[in-house]
This record gives structure tokens, sequence and C-alpha cells, in this order.
């Protein structure tokens, strides 16, 4: 409770806040704009952008850790509890020192979007155990394609660089769906000599990040269909209660059910990953806020999976083939436009 409190006084000294709308494509990620007072000469949307890059990667990374034992059934359950804790104790704050109305009618009425994020999540959680985070989190941060794909279905037209940017998105995606299936093992084992975790060729390896893209991208696209009718503090507030209340759910079912223990060194990294996340969704708002940079903001916090190769590169010690890293590029580049054009 007092790290948020923290945050939230560190930001209204810099800060005067009002709240309205706006939208970027990941789970609990519905932001408000702000009108924001800034300090002469100092950039803090950057500042912001940058913070909100390093702690959503960071979340990743930390996630991958807590993730990543293949011999741990329950990490991904482990994981949700973690999570579940952090947000409810955010939701909490929001609650009583913030005076966010909350009722049972909106928790239900956000309840399909909470559970498409949740569950995008949980499983995003399992497919960390069978591929490498340099190759998983690009294939997740591209679900801002598929919710441009469904807004092209239901008759929307994009710009054409957002064409060409859902293209390059979907030819990374791909490309590195074909790559994966068809490298080499020799040449797997090979380049995975130093890594800290070893990966065997796998269809899950790309099909549960898939499915993660495919449940977010659908997440997000109910979102802007509730937010109509709901006001996102409470629908952020919603989604955290309901985290919570599936945290809790884990924790009995791994606890007293399977029986599993939970050994502090283990799980610690878990709620690191999930604080990172929290912190990531505070300095994404404000980052957001100068309405004059937004456009630039946008793409910096949207190549955060570009942040998360080099940690796997430089922490896990992973190493992918020169196509591996050719596919990525391409994803991201279309990733980063989409986040321009959002702006």
């Amino acid at each position: 409770m007092l790290f948020f409190v923290a945050l939230d006084l560190f930001w209204s000294y810099n800060f005067l806040v009002f709240q309205s709308k706006n939208k970027f494509y990941h789970k609990d990620r519905v932001a408000a704009e702000t009108l924001v007072e800034k300090k002469e000469g100092v950039n803090m949307w950057f500042w912001f952008s940058i913070i909100a890059l390093i702690c959503w990667s960071g979340s990743d990374l930390f996630s991958k850790i807590g993730c990543a034992d293949s011999s741990d059934k329950f990490s991904h359950l482990k994981m949700v509890t973690a999570v579940g804790a952090v947000m409810g104790l955010h939701a909490i704050y929001e609650i009583f020192v913030k005076g966010v109305p909350i009722d049972i009618g909106s928790l239900l009425k956000y309840l399909p979007v909470s559970a498409l994020y949740i569950l995008s999540m949980a499983i995003g959680y399992v497919g960390l155990r069978y591929i490498e985070l340099s190759v998983s989190s690009p294939i997740c941060n591209s679900s801002g394609a598929l919710v441009a794909v469904l807004c092209i279905i239901m008759g929307d037209k994009l710009a054409t660089p957002q064409y060409i940017a859902v293209a390059l998105v979907c030819l990374g995606v791909i490309g590195l769906g074909f790559v994966e299936a068809r490298e080499d093992e020799a040449l797997r084992i090979e380049r995975q000599k130093k890594a800290n975790y070893k990966y065997s060729k796998s269809a899950l390896a790309i099909i549960l990040p898939l499915l993660y893209c495919l449940l977010d991208a659908l997440g997000t696209f109910a979102d802007s269909m509730v937010l109509e009718t709901l006001d996102e503090d409470v629908a952020n507030v919603a989604y955290e209660l309901t985290f919570l209340a599936c945290g809790i759910v884990c924790f009995i079912y791994t606890k007293f059910i399977k029986k599993q223990k939970y050994f502090p060194k283990k799980e610690a990294p878990k709620y690191v990953g999930a604080i990172f996340e929290t912190a990531g969704q505070f300095a994404y708002i404000y980052a957001l806020a100068d309405s004059e940079h937004v456009a630039m903001a946008a793409p910096i916090i949207s190549a955060y999976c570009v942040a998360s190769v080099v940690w796997g590169r430089i922490f896990l010690k992973e190493k992918l083939s020169v196509k591996h890293y050719i596919m990525i590029a391409t994803a991201v580049v279309g990733i980063v436009i989409l986040g321009l054009y959002d702006a």
C-alpha cells in the first residue's frame, strides 16, 4: 500500500491531473488522458515513457523467471496469485484513498473483459515454460495488430501506414512460427548451450503466445465497447478486483487442494514482476498525459518488447538465430508504427 501512496505523491508533486479518456492495446492498460502542468525545461513525458518501457519489459523478465521452471506445473497459477495480490492492494488504495466508486453491477458489466484479459495472461504464463522470452514477448505484444484486423472486419478504415504495419506484424509473427518449427534441433541445442533455460521443439511454444495474443486482442476490442458506458477508473478497479478473486481461488487450489509449497525465494520474482506491471501502468498514464507529445510517447512505450529481447539476451543468456531476430525486428517495426498511429 505504501508503494502506491509513494508513487502517487511523487507524481502529484509534478503534475495537476484531471481525467478523460485514452486507449492503448494491452490488458489492464486502460489509460486516461491527463492535463499536465510541466516543469520548465524537463521533458517529463519522455522519462515516464522510458519508465513504462522499463517496467513492462521488467515485468516480462521477472514473470519469465518466475514461471520458467518446467517441473512446477502450477507456476502459472502462482503467478496469477502474485499479480492478483498486487492488483488487489492497488484496487483497495483506489477505493479507499482515491474514492473510486465500485459496485456489483460494475463488476459484472466488466466481467467478460476481465475474463478475457486474465485468461490471456494465465495462458501467457504457461507459455513462458516452452519458449524464450525474446520470442514470446514480441508475439504477445502483437495483439494490437489483431485489434486492427477486427476493426477492419467491422468496417473501419485505416490509414495506409496502418495497413502496412498490420502486415508487418503478421509477417513477423507468422515468420517466427515458421522459424521455430523448421529450425534444426542440433542448431537449437547449440545456441542454447549458454542459456539459463533449455527448450525442445514444441507446438505449444508458438500456440500459447498466439492464444495470448488472440484473447488479449478480443479483450481490448470488447474493452472499447464496454468503456462507452463505464467509467475508466471504475473499469480498472473492477478488473483488479476480479484478478484478486482469481488470485485467491488459485492460491486456495494450489495450496490446500494440490498441497503445493510456496518458497519465498522462488515466489519473489513473481511478485517483483507483478509490481513492475502495476508501476508500468502508472508511468504509462502519466507519459500519455502530455497531449502535445503523445505521438512520440506511444511508440516508445509500445517498443517495450524490444527491451524484453535485450533483457532475455543479457540476463537469461538467450541466443536466437539471425532468422529469429529478422522476424522479431519485422514485427516490432509494425508494432511501433501502430503505436504511433494509435496516438
